[in-house]
Parts: C-alpha cells; sequence; structure tokens
C-alpha cells in the first residue's frame, strides 16, 4: 500500500514540475526576441531591404504607435511586418489539410522600442509551433524559420 502511495506522490510531483517548467519556458519557446544593432528607423529600413532581397513580400506593415495614437493612447515605436515568401506559402495553401494553418499566415515580424531607447525584433517561432503538424507545414514552416532568422541575423546584436 505505501508503495501506491509514493508513487501516486512521484507521479503528482512529476506532473506539478513539468507543468512549472512548461509553464516558465513555453513563451520563451515561442517567441523569440532579440535586441537590434540599429535604432528603430534604420532597423526598419535595413529589415524592409532584406525582405525584398530575399523574395519575401511584405504586403503590410501595422504602425501600431499610429494607430495607438490615432485612438488617443500613446505608445513607444511599434510596427508589425507581415511577411510573406509565396513559394513557400503556396507549398502549405494548396493542400486542404495543411490549409488549417493560414490563421498562422502571413508571417508576423514586430520592431518595436522599450523605454530605455533600445530596438528590438521579435517573431514566432514558427520552427518550433510546426513541429506536431502534419502534411508539409513542418517542414515549410521550418523552411520559413530558418529564412527569417538568415534575413534578421545582420540586424541583431550578439548575444552574449
Amino acid at each position: 500500500m505505501s508503495s501506491i502511495v509514493f508513487l501516486l506522490i512521484g507521479l503528482a510531483a512529476g506532473a506539478a514540475i513539468l507543468f512549472w517548467v512548461f509553464w516558465e519556458k513555453a513563451p520563451g519557446l515561442m517567441i523569440l526576441e532579440n535586441e537590434s544593432r540599429y535604432g528603430f528607423e534604420e532597423t526598419d529600413s535595413l529589415l524592409t531591404r532584406a525582405l525584398a532581397d530575399r523574395e519575401w513580400k511584405t504586403p503590410f506593415v501595422h504602425d501600431l504607435q499610429q494607430t495607438m495614437r490615432n485612438n488617443g493612447f500613446e505608445v513607444k515605436k511599434v510596427k508589425v511586418f507581415e511577411v510573406c515568401k509565396p513559394a513557400l506559402a503556396h507549398q502549405v495553401l494548396k493542400g486542404d489539410q495543411e490549409r488549417v494553418v493560414s490563421s498562422l499566415m502571413p508571417c508576423r515580424i514586430a520592431l518595436y522600442e522599450r523605454s530605455d531607447g533600445k530596438v528590438f525584433i521579435s517573431r514566432m517561432n514558427s520552427g518550433v509551433m510546426a513541429r506536431p503538424m502534419k502534411g508539409v507545414v513542418p517542414e515549410v514552416m521550418k523552411q520559413a524559420a530558418m529564412e527569417i532568422e538568415e534575413i534578421l541575423k545582420p540586424l541583431l546584436r550578439d548575444k552574449s
């Protein structure tokens, strides 16, 4: 009887630890954030150019600072770039089963300024997010994530 109690306590403790680790680490796994080497406007310009050079389209850029200002609120500079590489997007959108992930499309890259004046870039870690998905989605999203990281690498401060 006592071994069953110890087993149950062990299982409960293991589940609690697993839940805590997931709760603490999941945001860092799903969203990537890095400081830019440059100021806001220069990062904006360099990012726009780098995306175009790698055949990524930017159908829309949301200027959230302006949107908030239009609604009576002041925030630091924030832009969200909707980016898409049609050759990759087509692989996902052509299949009925894969099309479910269209709610994650296009990819988004956020550029924002913090109160201390430092500029950061964040984006969804689509390579990790896609792992449990089926069909061509994991490979396409992994490819998209790798390309985005290659595009961003010259803009990002070294992690130290």
